[in-house]
């Protein structure tokens, strides 16, 4: 493996989860009453916890794709 595919590779890593937590927002904003219903069904929980989990759950997810995807990019960006 090159120096330019590991690099492209995080480039694309980092685009997909982008897109997938930009997706994931998006239906949690659009239709939080919908996935409510159906969490709901599946697990016993108030609406305040639900909110809670689906915002930590987002924000833990962009501090990984930062760590693991968008640095390791960028600092090969840097050296390459």
């Amino acid at each position: 493996m090159t120096f330019e595919l590991i690099r492209d590779i995080f480039a694309w890593c980092t685009v997909i989860h982008i897109g997938l937590l930009a997706c994931w927002g998006v239906m949690f904003f659009i239709m939080p009453d919908f996935i409510f219903r159906i969490h709901s069904r599946l697990f016993e929980m108030e609406r305040r916890d639900f909110n809670k989990i689906h915002y930590t759950g987002m924000a833990y997810y962009k501090i990984l794709i930062f760590v693991f995807c968008l640095v390791p990019y960028l600092a090969m960006r840097i050296v390459g």
